[in-house]
Protein backbone atom coordinates (compact mmCIF):
# COMPACT_ATOMS: atom_id res chain seq x y z
CA UNK A 1 0.00 0.00 0.00
CA UNK A 2 0.99 3.38 -0.80
CA UNK A 3 2.56 5.58 1.71
CA UNK A 4 0.30 8.71 2.12
CA UNK A 5 3.24 11.65 2.17
CA UNK A 6 2.69 15.69 3.53
CA UNK A 7 1.94 17.70 0.99
CA UNK A 8 5.00 19.79 -0.70
CA UNK A 9 5.56 22.77 1.12
CA UNK A 10 8.51 24.35 -0.08
CA UNK A 11 9.18 25.44 -3.85
CA UNK A 12 12.52 27.46 -3.60
CA UNK A 13 12.55 30.24 -6.58
CA UNK A 14 15.48 31.76 -7.48
CA UNK A 15 15.68 35.48 -6.92
CA UNK A 16 18.39 38.38 -6.93
CA UNK A 17 20.30 38.92 -3.32
CA UNK A 18 21.48 42.21 -4.39
CA UNK A 19 20.92 44.92 -6.91
CA UNK A 20 18.19 46.59 -8.76
CA UNK A 21 16.50 43.41 -9.35
CA UNK A 22 16.79 42.44 -4.97
CA UNK A 23 14.36 40.02 -4.74
CA UNK A 24 12.38 39.49 -7.86
CA UNK A 25 12.85 36.56 -10.53
CA UNK A 26 15.52 37.49 -12.94
CA UNK A 27 14.21 35.01 -15.33
CA UNK A 28 10.75 36.22 -15.23
CA UNK A 29 11.07 39.23 -14.51
CA UNK A 30 13.14 40.25 -17.70
CA UNK A 31 12.02 38.05 -20.09
CA UNK A 32 8.42 39.51 -19.23
CA UNK A 33 10.10 43.12 -19.57
CA UNK A 34 11.56 42.00 -23.08
CA UNK A 35 8.70 40.40 -24.00
CA UNK A 36 6.00 43.38 -23.58
CA UNK A 37 8.77 46.49 -24.59
CA UNK A 38 9.39 44.25 -27.60
CA UNK A 39 5.34 43.89 -28.38
CA UNK A 40 5.11 48.28 -27.32
CA UNK A 41 8.27 48.93 -29.80
CA UNK A 42 7.09 46.68 -32.55
CA UNK A 43 3.74 48.32 -32.84
CA UNK A 44 4.79 51.87 -32.43
CA UNK A 45 7.52 51.30 -35.07
CA UNK A 46 6.07 49.28 -37.63
CA UNK A 47 2.33 50.02 -37.25
CA UNK A 48 0.77 48.71 -40.40
CA UNK A 49 3.39 45.13 -40.04
CA UNK A 50 2.21 44.84 -36.36
CA UNK A 51 -1.85 45.39 -37.15
CA UNK A 52 -1.75 42.70 -39.90
CA UNK A 53 -0.04 40.15 -37.96
CA UNK A 54 -2.23 40.75 -34.48
CA UNK A 55 -4.85 40.56 -37.37
CA UNK A 56 -4.54 37.27 -39.06
CA UNK A 57 -3.00 35.75 -36.26
CA UNK A 58 -6.85 36.76 -34.58
CA UNK A 59 -8.32 35.33 -37.69
CA UNK A 60 -6.63 32.29 -37.20
CA UNK A 61 -7.58 31.52 -33.38
CA UNK A 62 -11.13 32.57 -34.13
CA UNK A 63 -11.73 29.46 -37.07
CA UNK A 64 -9.39 27.05 -34.75
CA UNK A 65 -9.43 27.86 -31.33
CA UNK A 66 -13.19 29.42 -30.84
CA UNK A 67 -14.68 26.05 -29.21
CA UNK A 68 -11.89 25.92 -27.30
CA UNK A 69 -12.50 29.02 -25.53
CA UNK A 70 -16.28 27.87 -25.90
CA UNK A 71 -15.76 24.39 -24.04
CA UNK A 72 -13.04 25.46 -21.32
CA UNK A 73 -15.30 27.94 -19.86
CA UNK A 74 -18.01 25.89 -19.53
CA UNK A 75 -15.81 23.45 -17.81
CA UNK A 76 -14.67 26.27 -15.49
CA UNK A 77 -18.56 26.97 -14.10
CA UNK A 78 -18.75 22.73 -13.78
CA UNK A 79 -15.47 22.86 -11.69
CA UNK A 80 -16.37 25.77 -9.20
CA UNK A 81 -19.93 24.45 -8.69
CA UNK A 82 -18.42 20.35 -8.18
CA UNK A 83 -16.25 22.38 -5.71
CA UNK A 84 -18.48 24.12 -4.09
CA UNK A 85 -21.06 20.61 -3.59
CA UNK A 86 -17.83 18.40 -2.97
CA UNK A 87 -18.30 17.82 1.02
CA UNK A 88 -14.66 17.19 1.38
CA UNK A 89 -13.25 20.34 -0.60
CA UNK A 90 -16.33 22.94 0.60
CA UNK A 91 -15.47 23.00 4.58
CA UNK A 92 -11.74 23.65 4.08
CA UNK A 93 -10.08 26.87 4.39
CA UNK A 94 -7.88 29.26 2.83
CA UNK A 95 -5.63 29.14 5.36
CA UNK A 96 -5.24 27.59 8.60
CA UNK A 97 -8.21 25.30 10.01
CA UNK A 98 -8.67 27.92 12.71
CA UNK A 99 -8.33 30.70 10.61
CA UNK A 100 -11.13 33.48 10.04
CA UNK A 101 -11.40 35.82 7.08
CA UNK A 102 -9.37 39.47 6.95
CA UNK A 103 -11.97 41.46 5.33
CA UNK A 104 -15.30 42.05 6.59
CA UNK A 105 -17.78 40.88 3.62
CA UNK A 106 -18.41 44.36 2.46
CA UNK A 107 -15.07 45.46 2.04
CA UNK A 108 -14.39 41.77 0.13
CA UNK A 109 -17.08 42.34 -1.96
CA UNK A 110 -16.10 45.92 -2.95
CA UNK A 111 -12.66 45.06 -3.59
CA UNK A 112 -13.47 41.76 -5.59
CA UNK A 113 -16.19 43.76 -7.79
CA UNK A 114 -14.20 47.50 -8.52
CA UNK A 115 -10.90 45.12 -9.51
CA UNK A 116 -12.64 41.98 -11.35
CA UNK A 117 -15.27 43.47 -13.72
CA UNK A 118 -16.32 47.40 -12.63
CA UNK A 119 -14.78 49.27 -15.41
CA UNK A 120 -16.52 47.13 -17.88
CA UNK A 121 -19.51 47.69 -16.07
CA UNK A 122 -19.93 51.67 -17.14
CA UNK A 123 -19.43 51.11 -20.36
CA UNK A 124 -21.17 47.77 -21.44
CA UNK A 125 -24.09 47.96 -18.66
CA UNK A 126 -25.83 50.74 -21.52
CA UNK A 127 -24.11 49.54 -24.72
CA UNK A 128 -24.46 45.45 -24.36
CA UNK A 129 -28.31 44.99 -24.07
CA UNK A 130 -28.48 48.08 -26.41
CA UNK A 131 -26.45 46.37 -28.90
CA UNK A 132 -27.91 42.90 -28.43
CA UNK A 133 -31.15 43.88 -28.22
CA UNK A 134 -30.52 45.00 -32.11
CA UNK A 135 -28.71 41.93 -33.17
CA UNK A 136 -28.09 38.21 -31.30
CA UNK A 137 -28.20 34.61 -32.42
CA UNK A 138 -32.04 34.67 -32.51
CA UNK A 139 -32.47 37.71 -34.71
CA UNK A 140 -29.69 35.93 -36.88
CA UNK A 141 -31.72 33.19 -37.14
CA UNK A 142 -34.98 35.13 -37.90
CA UNK A 143 -36.65 33.88 -34.59
CA UNK A 144 -36.64 37.19 -33.14
CA UNK A 145 -36.78 40.59 -34.38
CA UNK A 146 -34.18 43.42 -33.79
CA UNK A 147 -35.41 46.71 -32.04
CA UNK A 148 -38.85 45.12 -31.09
CA UNK A 149 -39.84 43.63 -27.88
CA UNK A 150 -40.01 40.05 -28.22
CA UNK A 151 -36.00 40.42 -28.87
CA UNK A 152 -36.24 41.96 -25.68
CA UNK A 153 -35.23 39.09 -23.28
CA UNK A 154 -32.63 37.83 -25.87
CA UNK A 155 -30.72 41.00 -25.43
CA UNK A 156 -30.15 40.07 -21.10
CA UNK A 157 -29.88 36.01 -22.01
CA UNK A 158 -26.89 36.87 -23.92
CA UNK A 159 -25.42 39.96 -22.04
CA UNK A 160 -25.93 37.85 -18.69
CA UNK A 161 -23.79 34.96 -20.06
CA UNK A 162 -20.69 37.04 -20.77
CA UNK A 163 -21.14 38.70 -17.54
CA UNK A 164 -21.73 36.02 -14.97
CA UNK A 165 -20.83 32.83 -13.96
CA UNK A 166 -18.94 32.06 -16.51
CA UNK A 167 -16.70 35.32 -16.19
CA UNK A 168 -16.64 35.04 -12.24
CA UNK A 169 -16.07 30.76 -12.40
CA UNK A 170 -12.98 31.52 -14.13
CA UNK A 171 -11.99 34.16 -11.61
CA UNK A 172 -12.85 31.91 -8.71
CA UNK A 173 -10.72 29.13 -9.76
CA UNK A 174 -7.65 31.37 -10.36
CA UNK A 175 -7.98 32.86 -6.91
CA UNK A 176 -9.12 29.28 -5.34
CA UNK A 177 -6.12 27.65 -6.37
CA UNK A 178 -3.69 30.02 -5.55
CA UNK A 179 -5.36 30.84 -2.14
CA UNK A 180 -5.42 26.72 -1.41
CA UNK A 181 -1.69 26.32 -2.04
CA UNK A 182 -0.27 29.30 -0.48
CA UNK A 183 -2.00 29.72 1.99
CA UNK A 184 -2.75 26.09 3.62
CA UNK A 185 0.66 24.90 1.91
CA UNK A 186 2.54 28.10 2.62
CA UNK A 187 4.09 27.64 -1.30
CA UNK A 188 4.71 31.62 -3.01
CA UNK A 189 1.79 33.27 -3.50
CA UNK A 190 2.27 33.08 -7.62
CA UNK A 191 0.80 31.38 -10.62
CA UNK A 192 3.05 28.42 -10.71
CA UNK A 193 2.70 27.02 -7.11
CA UNK A 194 -1.28 25.80 -8.29
CA UNK A 195 0.54 23.34 -10.14
CA UNK A 196 2.22 21.49 -7.73
CA UNK A 197 0.41 18.63 -7.75
CA UNK A 198 0.87 17.87 -10.82
CA UNK A 199 4.47 19.08 -11.54
CA UNK A 200 6.02 19.22 -8.07
CA UNK A 201 9.00 20.79 -7.35
CA UNK A 202 9.98 20.41 -11.63
CA UNK A 203 8.20 24.13 -10.85
CA UNK A 204 11.22 25.69 -9.35
CA UNK A 205 13.41 25.84 -12.74
CA UNK A 206 12.21 27.05 -16.42
CA UNK A 207 8.70 25.18 -16.24
CA UNK A 208 7.49 27.11 -13.44
CA UNK A 209 9.45 30.47 -14.86
CA UNK A 210 7.54 30.02 -17.97
CA UNK A 211 4.06 29.53 -16.30
CA UNK A 212 4.72 32.66 -14.55
CA UNK A 213 5.48 34.63 -17.28
CA UNK A 214 2.42 33.47 -19.45
CA UNK A 215 0.90 34.67 -16.26
CA UNK A 216 2.11 38.30 -16.57
CA UNK A 217 1.86 38.36 -20.34
CA UNK A 218 -1.56 37.62 -20.30
CA UNK A 219 -2.47 39.88 -17.23
CA UNK A 220 -0.79 43.31 -18.82
CA UNK A 221 -2.91 42.34 -21.83
CA UNK A 222 -6.05 41.71 -19.69
CA UNK A 223 -6.07 44.92 -17.68
CA UNK A 224 -4.45 46.87 -20.96
CA UNK A 225 -8.29 45.81 -22.42
CA UNK A 226 -9.80 46.88 -19.57
CA UNK A 227 -7.98 50.44 -19.71
CA UNK A 228 -8.57 50.49 -23.15
CA UNK A 229 -12.52 50.94 -23.27
CA UNK A 230 -12.18 53.28 -19.99
CA UNK A 231 -9.84 55.72 -21.62
CA UNK A 232 -12.29 55.54 -24.66
CA UNK A 233 -14.98 56.46 -22.13
CA UNK A 234 -13.17 58.78 -19.66
CA UNK A 235 -12.08 61.09 -22.61
CA UNK A 236 -16.19 60.63 -23.82
CA UNK A 237 -16.89 61.89 -19.92
CA UNK A 238 -14.28 64.50 -19.70
CA UNK A 239 -15.90 65.86 -23.20
CA UNK A 240 -19.46 66.15 -21.89
CA UNK A 241 -18.21 67.80 -19.14
CA UNK A 242 -16.55 70.41 -21.19
CA UNK A 243 -13.00 69.78 -20.94
CA UNK A 244 -12.51 70.28 -24.50
CA UNK A 245 -13.48 69.98 -28.22
CA UNK A 246 -9.77 68.61 -28.74
CA UNK A 247 -10.44 65.41 -26.59
CA UNK A 248 -12.64 63.36 -29.20
CA UNK A 249 -12.63 63.33 -33.01
CA UNK A 250 -15.35 64.10 -35.61
CA UNK A 251 -16.75 60.17 -35.21
CA UNK A 252 -17.15 61.20 -31.25
CA UNK A 253 -13.86 58.31 -30.83
CA UNK A 254 -10.93 59.56 -28.28
CA UNK A 255 -8.16 61.87 -30.44
CA UNK A 256 -4.43 60.74 -30.18
CA UNK A 257 -4.34 64.27 -27.50
CA UNK A 258 -7.24 62.99 -25.69
CA UNK A 259 -5.79 59.20 -25.14
CA UNK A 260 -2.59 60.49 -24.05
CA UNK A 261 -3.93 62.90 -21.16
CA UNK A 262 -6.37 60.57 -19.82
CA UNK A 263 -3.28 57.78 -20.18
CA UNK A 264 -0.80 60.29 -18.27
CA UNK A 265 -4.10 61.29 -15.59
CA UNK A 266 -5.24 57.75 -14.97
CA UNK A 267 -1.55 55.97 -14.69
CA UNK A 268 0.25 58.89 -12.58
CA UNK A 269 -2.84 57.98 -10.03
CA UNK A 270 -2.59 54.52 -10.48
CA UNK A 271 0.99 54.52 -9.27
CA UNK A 272 0.94 56.81 -6.75
CA UNK A 273 -2.07 54.67 -5.35
CA UNK A 274 0.06 51.09 -5.52
CA UNK A 275 3.02 52.84 -4.34
CA UNK A 276 0.30 52.90 -1.06
CA UNK A 277 -0.69 49.11 -1.24
CA UNK A 278 -3.52 47.04 -0.45
CA UNK A 279 -4.60 47.65 2.67
CA UNK A 280 -4.25 51.76 2.22
CA UNK A 281 -4.54 52.90 -1.12
CA UNK A 282 -6.49 49.95 -3.02
CA UNK A 283 -9.17 49.18 0.14
CA UNK A 284 -10.19 53.36 0.39
CA UNK A 285 -10.50 53.53 -3.42
CA UNK A 286 -12.32 50.20 -3.33
CA UNK A 287 -15.12 51.38 -1.07
CA UNK A 288 -15.16 55.20 -2.51
CA UNK A 289 -16.35 53.12 -5.35
CA UNK A 290 -18.64 51.25 -4.36
CA UNK A 291 -20.47 53.94 -2.40
CA UNK A 292 -20.69 56.06 -5.92
CA UNK A 293 -21.78 52.30 -8.03
CA UNK A 294 -24.59 52.53 -5.30
CA UNK A 295 -25.90 55.78 -5.99
CA UNK A 296 -25.47 55.68 -9.39
CA UNK A 297 -27.53 52.25 -9.41
CA UNK A 298 -30.03 53.26 -7.14
CA UNK A 299 -30.70 56.74 -8.78
CA UNK A 300 -31.30 54.60 -12.05
CA UNK A 301 -33.36 52.31 -10.19
CA UNK A 302 -35.77 54.98 -8.95
CA UNK A 303 -35.29 57.52 -11.71
CA UNK A 304 -34.73 55.45 -14.75
CA UNK A 305 -37.17 52.59 -16.13
CA UNK A 306 -38.07 50.89 -12.88
CA UNK A 307 -40.33 48.30 -13.72
CA UNK A 308 -38.34 47.71 -17.29
CA UNK A 309 -35.22 47.53 -15.23
CA UNK A 310 -37.37 45.03 -12.88
CA UNK A 311 -38.59 42.34 -15.87
CA UNK A 312 -35.39 42.74 -17.27
CA UNK A 313 -33.72 41.74 -13.87
CA UNK A 314 -35.97 38.76 -12.80
CA UNK A 315 -37.33 37.88 -16.48
CA UNK A 316 -33.86 37.51 -17.82
CA UNK A 317 -31.87 35.83 -14.71
CA UNK A 318 -34.74 32.87 -15.51
CA UNK A 319 -34.39 32.31 -18.92
CA UNK A 320 -30.48 32.87 -18.12
CA UNK A 321 -30.77 30.22 -15.92
CA UNK A 322 -32.66 27.85 -18.43
CA UNK A 323 -30.72 28.84 -21.41
CA UNK A 324 -27.06 28.39 -19.57
CA UNK A 325 -26.41 24.97 -20.25
CA UNK A 326 -27.28 25.09 -24.04
CA UNK A 327 -25.65 28.77 -24.26
CA UNK A 328 -22.47 27.28 -22.63
CA UNK A 329 -21.88 24.49 -25.16
CA UNK A 330 -22.91 26.00 -28.26
CA UNK A 331 -20.60 26.46 -30.68
CA UNK A 332 -21.34 28.55 -33.87
CA UNK A 333 -19.20 27.51 -36.94
CA UNK A 334 -18.60 28.80 -40.71
CA UNK A 335 -20.56 26.73 -42.71
CA UNK A 336 -20.64 28.90 -46.03
CA UNK A 337 -23.93 29.96 -45.54
CA UNK A 338 -25.10 33.56 -44.96
CA UNK A 339 -26.70 32.28 -41.07
CA UNK A 340 -24.20 29.93 -40.28
CA UNK A 341 -21.03 32.64 -40.94
CA UNK A 342 -22.81 35.21 -38.90
CA UNK A 343 -23.16 33.05 -35.63
CA UNK A 344 -20.03 32.17 -36.31
CA UNK A 345 -19.07 36.00 -36.44
CA UNK A 346 -21.29 37.15 -33.90
CA UNK A 347 -19.81 34.36 -31.25
CA UNK A 348 -16.18 35.31 -31.95
CA UNK A 349 -17.48 38.95 -31.70
CA UNK A 350 -18.54 38.75 -28.87
CA UNK A 351 -18.45 35.19 -26.38
CA UNK A 352 -14.62 33.89 -27.59
CA UNK A 353 -13.59 37.72 -27.37
CA UNK A 354 -15.10 37.50 -23.67
CA UNK A 355 -13.88 34.58 -22.69
CA UNK A 356 -10.60 35.52 -23.85
CA UNK A 357 -10.75 38.53 -21.73
CA UNK A 358 -11.68 36.99 -18.48
CA UNK A 359 -9.37 34.49 -18.87
CA UNK A 360 -6.55 37.14 -19.76
CA UNK A 361 -7.73 38.73 -16.47
CA UNK A 362 -7.68 35.53 -14.08
CA UNK A 363 -4.27 35.73 -13.21
CA UNK A 364 -4.73 39.25 -12.10
CA UNK A 365 -8.27 39.07 -10.46
CA UNK A 366 -7.42 35.57 -9.40
CA UNK A 367 -4.00 36.66 -7.62
CA UNK A 368 -5.94 39.67 -6.11
CA UNK A 369 -8.67 37.49 -5.07
CA UNK A 370 -6.65 35.06 -3.27
CA UNK A 371 -4.85 38.01 -0.74
CA UNK A 372 -8.55 39.43 0.08
CA UNK A 373 -10.28 35.86 0.91
CA UNK A 374 -7.73 34.09 3.40
CA UNK A 375 -9.58 32.36 6.18
CA UNK A 376 -12.76 31.81 3.65
CA UNK A 377 -14.14 27.90 3.06
CA UNK A 378 -14.14 27.01 -0.09
CA UNK A 379 -17.28 26.59 -0.73
CA UNK A 380 -17.64 30.34 1.12
CA UNK A 381 -15.22 31.23 -1.45
CA UNK A 382 -16.73 29.79 -4.52
CA UNK A 383 -19.97 30.88 -4.24
CA UNK A 384 -19.47 34.50 -2.89
CA UNK A 385 -16.70 35.46 -5.77
CA UNK A 386 -19.27 33.28 -8.52
CA UNK A 387 -22.78 34.02 -7.57
CA UNK A 388 -22.49 37.86 -5.61
CA UNK A 389 -20.56 39.65 -8.13
CA UNK A 390 -22.92 38.31 -11.34
CA UNK A 391 -26.06 39.29 -9.27
CA UNK A 392 -23.99 43.10 -9.37
CA UNK A 393 -23.87 42.51 -12.92
CA UNK A 394 -27.10 41.96 -13.59
CA UNK A 395 -28.70 44.31 -11.40
CA UNK A 396 -26.37 46.93 -13.31
CA UNK A 397 -27.39 45.87 -16.89
CA UNK A 398 -30.79 45.55 -16.09
CA UNK A 399 -31.27 49.09 -14.93
CA UNK A 400 -28.83 50.97 -16.89
CA UNK A 401 -29.49 49.17 -20.06
CA UNK A 402 -33.53 49.03 -19.49
CA UNK A 403 -33.64 52.16 -18.62
CA UNK A 404 -31.45 52.61 -22.29
CA UNK A 405 -33.44 50.26 -24.40
CA UNK A 406 -37.08 51.74 -22.61
CA UNK A 407 -36.06 55.10 -24.16
CA UNK A 408 -35.49 54.24 -27.73
CA UNK A 409 -38.75 52.23 -27.60
CA UNK A 410 -40.71 55.25 -26.15
CA UNK A 411 -38.96 57.36 -28.80
CA UNK A 412 -38.03 59.75 -25.94
CA UNK A 413 -34.36 59.13 -27.53
CA UNK A 414 -34.98 59.12 -30.53
CA UNK A 415 -31.98 56.86 -31.81
CA UNK A 416 -29.39 59.04 -29.71
CA UNK A 417 -27.92 56.39 -27.39
CA UNK A 418 -28.07 53.71 -30.72
CA UNK A 419 -25.98 56.20 -32.07
CA UNK A 420 -23.49 57.13 -29.37
CA UNK A 421 -20.32 55.48 -29.33
CA UNK A 422 -19.74 52.75 -26.84
CA UNK A 423 -18.09 54.58 -23.73
CA UNK A 424 -20.84 57.67 -24.53
CA UNK A 425 -24.05 55.79 -24.00
CA UNK A 426 -24.05 55.92 -20.71
CA UNK A 427 -23.60 60.06 -20.48
CA UNK A 428 -25.85 60.44 -23.92
CA UNK A 429 -28.42 58.45 -21.44
CA UNK A 430 -28.09 60.32 -18.18
CA UNK A 431 -28.13 63.89 -20.74
CA UNK A 432 -31.85 62.97 -21.59
CA UNK A 433 -32.91 62.21 -18.25
CA UNK A 434 -31.66 65.23 -16.42
CA UNK A 435 -31.39 67.86 -19.06
CA UNK A 436 -28.36 70.23 -18.75
CA UNK A 437 -27.74 71.05 -15.92
CA UNK A 438 -28.08 68.26 -13.70
CA UNK A 439 -26.84 66.22 -16.42
CA UNK A 440 -23.00 67.74 -16.42
CA UNK A 441 -23.33 66.90 -12.33
CA UNK A 442 -24.09 63.38 -13.34
CA UNK A 443 -21.79 63.09 -16.07
CA UNK A 444 -19.00 64.76 -13.83
CA UNK A 445 -19.74 61.68 -11.18
CA UNK A 446 -19.84 59.09 -13.58
CA UNK A 447 -16.38 60.40 -14.65
CA UNK A 448 -15.18 60.21 -10.60
CA UNK A 449 -16.59 57.07 -10.62
CA UNK A 450 -14.99 55.66 -13.42
CA UNK A 451 -11.37 57.47 -12.77
CA UNK A 452 -11.23 55.45 -8.93
CA UNK A 453 -12.48 52.10 -11.01
CA UNK A 454 -9.89 52.45 -13.96
CA UNK A 455 -7.40 53.46 -11.11
CA UNK A 456 -8.82 50.62 -8.93
CA UNK A 457 -7.68 47.86 -11.88
CA UNK A 458 -4.62 49.57 -12.96
CA UNK A 459 -2.76 49.99 -9.67
CA UNK A 460 -3.72 45.94 -8.44
CA UNK A 461 -2.18 44.70 -11.69
CA UNK A 462 1.12 46.75 -11.25
CA UNK A 463 1.09 45.34 -7.67
CA UNK A 464 0.06 41.80 -9.05
CA UNK A 465 3.03 41.90 -11.78
CA UNK A 466 5.04 43.04 -8.98
CA UNK A 467 3.97 40.06 -6.94
CA UNK A 468 4.74 37.54 -9.68
CA UNK A 469 7.96 38.56 -10.65
CA UNK A 470 9.07 38.28 -6.91
CA UNK A 471 8.26 35.04 -7.05
CA UNK A 472 5.05 35.56 -4.66
CA UNK A 473 6.70 38.12 -2.25
CA UNK A 474 3.58 40.19 -0.77
CA UNK A 475 6.01 43.21 0.65
CA UNK A 476 6.63 46.38 -0.28
CA UNK A 477 8.34 46.08 -3.58
CA UNK A 478 10.98 48.88 -4.98
CA UNK A 479 9.38 51.70 -6.15
CA UNK A 480 11.56 51.92 -9.51
CA UNK A 481 9.28 48.70 -10.24
CA UNK A 482 6.07 49.81 -9.05
CA UNK A 483 6.54 53.03 -11.34
CA UNK A 484 8.13 50.54 -14.46
CA UNK A 485 4.89 48.61 -15.13
CA UNK A 486 2.33 51.78 -14.40
CA UNK A 487 4.41 53.39 -16.85
CA UNK A 488 4.77 49.81 -19.36
CA UNK A 489 0.86 49.27 -18.75
CA UNK A 490 -0.20 52.94 -19.94
CA UNK A 491 2.64 53.00 -23.14
CA UNK A 492 0.61 49.26 -24.05
CA UNK A 493 -2.32 50.92 -23.99
CA UNK A 494 -1.69 54.27 -25.32
CA UNK A 495 0.33 52.42 -28.36
CA UNK A 496 -2.10 49.88 -29.30
CA UNK A 497 -5.04 52.52 -28.90
CA UNK A 498 -3.22 55.14 -31.17
CA UNK A 499 -1.83 51.89 -34.06
CA UNK A 500 -5.48 50.32 -34.48
CA UNK A 501 -7.69 51.62 -31.46
CA UNK A 502 -9.57 48.85 -29.26
CA UNK A 503 -9.52 46.56 -31.98
CA UNK A 504 -5.73 46.07 -31.72
CA UNK A 505 -5.62 45.67 -28.25
CA UNK A 506 -8.53 43.02 -28.27
CA UNK A 507 -6.22 40.83 -31.03
CA UNK A 508 -3.49 41.09 -28.65
CA UNK A 509 -5.04 40.05 -25.52
CA UNK A 510 -7.03 37.02 -28.17
CA UNK A 511 -3.76 36.02 -28.72
CA UNK A 512 -2.21 36.20 -25.29
CA UNK A 513 -4.70 34.44 -22.96
CA UNK A 514 -4.95 31.25 -25.03
CA UNK A 515 -1.59 30.03 -23.11
CA UNK A 516 -2.95 31.13 -19.73
CA UNK A 517 -6.37 29.07 -20.50
CA UNK A 518 -3.83 25.68 -20.95
CA UNK A 519 -2.38 27.00 -17.45
CA UNK A 520 -5.98 27.71 -15.95
CA UNK A 521 -7.15 24.06 -17.49
CA UNK A 522 -4.09 22.56 -15.32
CA UNK A 523 -5.19 24.51 -12.23
CA UNK A 524 -8.87 23.25 -12.18
CA UNK A 525 -6.51 19.13 -12.11
CA UNK A 526 -3.87 20.37 -9.69
CA UNK A 527 -6.96 21.67 -7.00
CA UNK A 528 -8.58 18.16 -7.35
CA UNK A 529 -5.73 15.81 -6.95
CA UNK A 530 -4.84 18.54 -3.69
CA UNK A 531 -8.06 17.95 -2.30
CA UNK A 532 -8.72 14.42 -2.90
CA UNK A 533 -4.89 13.48 -1.70
CA UNK A 534 -5.81 15.91 1.51
CA UNK A 535 -8.82 13.92 2.36
CA UNK A 536 -6.86 10.78 1.90
CA UNK A 537 -3.85 12.38 4.51
CA UNK A 538 -7.07 13.48 6.96
CA UNK A 539 -8.01 9.47 7.00
CA UNK A 540 -4.60 8.59 7.81
CA UNK A 541 -3.72 11.22 10.12
CA UNK A 542 -0.84 13.21 8.02
CA UNK A 543 -1.22 16.98 8.74
CA UNK A 544 -1.99 18.81 5.07
CA UNK A 545 -2.20 22.05 6.46
CA UNK A 546 1.37 23.13 7.04
CA UNK A 547 1.64 27.23 7.56
CA UNK A 548 0.91 28.39 11.43
CA UNK A 549 -2.18 30.55 12.22
CA UNK A 550 -0.72 34.39 11.65
CA UNK A 551 -0.48 36.53 14.73
CA UNK A 552 -3.26 38.26 15.97
CA UNK A 553 -3.54 41.88 15.01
Amino acid sequence: MEKIKPPLSDLPIKTADKGFYNGFSLDVTVTSKLAVGGLVLWAVAFPEQAGGVLGGLNTFILANFASWYIYVMAFFVIVCLALAAWPAAGKLRLGHDDERPEFDNFSWFSMMFGAGIGVGMLTWAVAEPIYHFRNNPEVIQGLADGESMNNFMNAYKYSYLHWGFSAWSSYAIAGLALGYFTYRRGLPLTIRSSLTPLFGKALSGPLGHLVDIVAVIATILGVAQTLGFGVEQFVAGMSKIGIGDWLVTEEGNASSAGIVVALVVIMGASTLSALSGVGKGIKWLSNINMALSIFLLAFLMIFGSTWFGMQALFMGMIDYIIALPKMLFTVYRPDGSETGDALSGWQGAWTVFYWAWWVAFAPFVGLFLARISRGRTIREFVLGAMIVPSIMCFVWFSFAGGTAIDMELSGIANGEIFASTDGAKIFTMTGIMLGDVLGWCMAVIIVILLMTYLVTSADSAVLIVNTINAAGDEGPKARPHIIFWGVTLGVVVGALLLVGGLTAIQTAMVIGALPFSVVMLLMCFGLFKAIYRDGLRARHGVPSVTVEMPPAE
